[in-house]
């Protein structure tokens, strides 16, 4: 009983005061009634809702209480506060109805538990920190989604169409730049800059180092393995710069030649006539700054002063049978002249050549240069018709020297006997050179195929082969046709007429387009002389790549094609002439995206601008079926 009176009076005087504070309300004042029980007593409020917590009701035992002061609960002597109009405040009855039991006292002012929720949850756990945030996330996400939309609704199909045409543009251009920079270079530019420029961001380049010795040793014997494989070679059958380059660039104003090219014959020209005993002669001390002059009148004058220095020096007459002779006989009374210089200054030379190590030096200068004067000469002989001449000079030229194999001057010997037509020479001579220990070129191994071909050719009909099959004179032309197809596979499409021709380079790669150019340049006039010789080609040459292993990992007659040719090529080749690439490339990624990406954009630009309504009934779809949460919104919007 002691407890609650001690707990009672509290409510009952925050009950007051809750009712005070409700003076304000007129809608409460009007619906409120002076109503009083027969025991006399304050006014009750018939529609007033007390606050649970505030406003505990009395049980029985409230009845033998002392009366309340007259500060919280005035009697009927209306002494208790009015409103401005006098009527009288509304005050609680002291038999207020009954109304369920609220929570224990000491539930009321208790300070609840993080883990527990209040009055109505008591008992459960609220939800785990990374749940809600989680949740407040996905509706930040939705909301996000609706805006978006919302936004993408209000569009009109003028935007749309703008859209899809500005990306068709943009991406067509990117189309046709990645085109051009894989026709000129051979790669993606798109691939590329991600290669060397985002890969190394990215972190793909971070890997861990091998060690230094090691490197160095592998890098080194790759060096070794891919150097007779792209070795760039002096051209056996170059032309006359003055004589043929120059007169086509005259007629076509093209360069026939790059830059890249005629600095290697600068240095040819420097290995071959300069020594170091030229400091001792002024003349060739002249000719040995002509070499260096990269404009083609500072070499002219030089040779001229060299000449006027010492009218023996066959270096001089050298260059300007070279380089200012504008016809083949002008060259070759300059290359007389220097021959005969160049015999005498020989003579000297072997004279005293085990005097002194310059000496012996000087002696493989003036050989060079007796060898290189006759070959020309040799040259000249032959673009002038004297060929039975000019194969005399050669046989005569490779039994003086022996041992200077590597200038290849039989393959000038084979293209003069094949004019000739002199074939069983021309076996003689492959019987010789044609040997496994010797390195191959494209002249060797399609001469052989050709004269393979010429024992068959006359009679051989593919309708006929694939009735009866093929006989053992035309298995063994067919295989040499792989063979040489094999070695180098450029060549076939220019003997064939499939890719035009152009000037061949003063340098070559073995077994690249430079080297198919400069065969076919010269060989093609012999091809056609044999009947039936290029449609037994024709009907074989593709068969070569069935037998060659894929990828290229190895060969099957020779090692594996190079993957360098391309490069070197491009660089040994004039622009305007489009390089022969194998094994062919397949068009880079980007190349097909952009397409497709033109392609279809263009598409919807023009579906946009001849059905509006349509595409905007699409656009909607394609947002529904992307977004689910805010497509509703935006067609209910819309």
């Amino acid at each position: 009983m002691s407890i609650f009176m001690h707990n009672d009076w509290p409510r009952r005087i925050s009950c007051t005061e809750e009712i005070r504070k409700s003076n304000g309300n007129e809608e409460m004042g009007r619906q409120s009634a002076d109503k009083r029980q027969p025991g006399g007593g304050g006014p009750v409020v018939s529609g007033a809702r007390l606050p649970r917590r505030a406003c505990k009701p009395a049980h029985h035992h409230q009845a033998s209480l002392p009366a309340a002061p007259t500060h919280c609960l005035p009697g009927d002597s209306g002494a208790g506060p009015r409103r401005r109009g006098g009527h009288p405040l509304p005050l609680p009855s002291p038999h207020p109805t009954p109304a369920p039991p609220g929570p224990p006292s000491w539930q009321l002012y208790a300070r609840p538990r993080p883990h527990v929720l209040h009055a109505g949850n008591a008992g459960r756990r609220t939800q785990r920190p990374g749940g809600a945030i989680l949740a407040a996330g996905r509706r930040r996400v939705a909301a996000i989604l609706e805006t978006v939309t919302g936004f993408l609704s209000t569009l009109t199909p003028k935007f749309y169409f703008a859209l899809t045409v500005t990306s068709s543009f943009i991406s067509g251009l990117i189309f046709v730049f990645e085109w051009w920079h894989f026709r000129k270079y051979g790669t993606s530019f798109i691939e590329q800059v991600s290669v060397s420029h985002l890969r190394p961001l990215i972190g793909g380049a971070e890997s861990s180092p091998p060690a230094p010795a090691a490197f160095s040793a592998g890098e080194n014997e790759t060096s070794r393995q891919n150097m007779p494989e792209c070795k760039v070679w002096r051209n056996p059958l170059n032309l006359f710069r003055g004589a043929e380059y120059s007169r086509y660039m005259w007629v076509t104003g093209k360069e026939p030649l790059t830059y890249y090219d005629m600095n290697l014959s600068a240095q040819d020209h420097q290995t071959f006539f300069t020594c170091d005993t030229d400091a001792l002669r002024p003349s060739d001390t002249v000719m040995q700054k002509a070499w260096r002059e990269r404009n083609p009148q500072a070499r002219i004058k030089a040779a001229y002063q060299a000449l006027e220095l010492n009218n023996d020096c066959a270096t001089a007459y050298v260059l300007l049978a070279e380089e200012e002779a504008t016809t083949i006989v002008d060259a070759e009374k300059y290359f007389k002249q220097a021959l005969k210089a160049g015999e005498m200054i020989y003579r000297k030379s072997q004279n005293c050549h085990s005097q002194s190590p310059q000496h012996e030096a000087q002696l493989r200068r003036d050989t060079n240069v007796l060898v290189y004067v006759k070959r020309r000469l040799a040259m000249c002989a032959r673009k002038l018709g004297r060929i039975r001449e000019a194969v005399k000079m050669m046989r005569d030229l490779m039994k003086e020297f022996p041992l200077l194999s590597m200038l290849n001057i039989h393959e000038n010997l084979l293209e003069a006997l094949l004019e000739l037509q002199a074939y069983a020479d021309v076996q003689a001579v492959l019987a010789k050179y044609d040997d496994i220990s010797l390195p191959k070129s494209a002249a060797i191994c399609y001469t052989a195929a050709l004269l393979k071909a010429r024992a068959v050719s006359e009679r051989f009909s593919p309708e006929t082969a694939s009735r009866r099959g093929l006989s053992t004179a035309e298995i063994n032309a067919v295989e040499a046709i792989h063979r040489a197809v094999e070695f180098n596979p450029h060549v076939p499409k220019y003997l064939l007429e499939m890719k035009s021709l152009v000037l061949p380079p003063e340098h070559i790669l073995k077994r690249g387009d430079s080297e198919a150019v400069a065969y076919a340049f010269f060989h093609l006039q012999h091809w056609k002389r044999i009947e039936g010789a290029l449609n037994l080609l024709h009907c074989t040459w593709e068969g070569t790549f069935r037998m060659i292993p894929y990828p290229l990992e190895k060969g099957h007659l020779f090692y594996p094609y190079p993957s360098c040719t391309e490069t070197a090529d491009r660089e040994l080749l004039p622009t305007f002439h489009e390089v022969s690439v194998y094994p062919q490339k397949e068009l880079p990624f980007f190349i097909h995206f952009t397409a497709g990406l033109c392609s279809f954009s263009a598409m919807l630009a023009l579906l946009t601008h001849q059905f509006p309504e349509l595409m905007v009934i699409f656009a909607k779809t394609v947002l529904r079926v992307l977004w689910p949460v805010g497509a509703p919104s935006v067609l209910a919007s819309s």
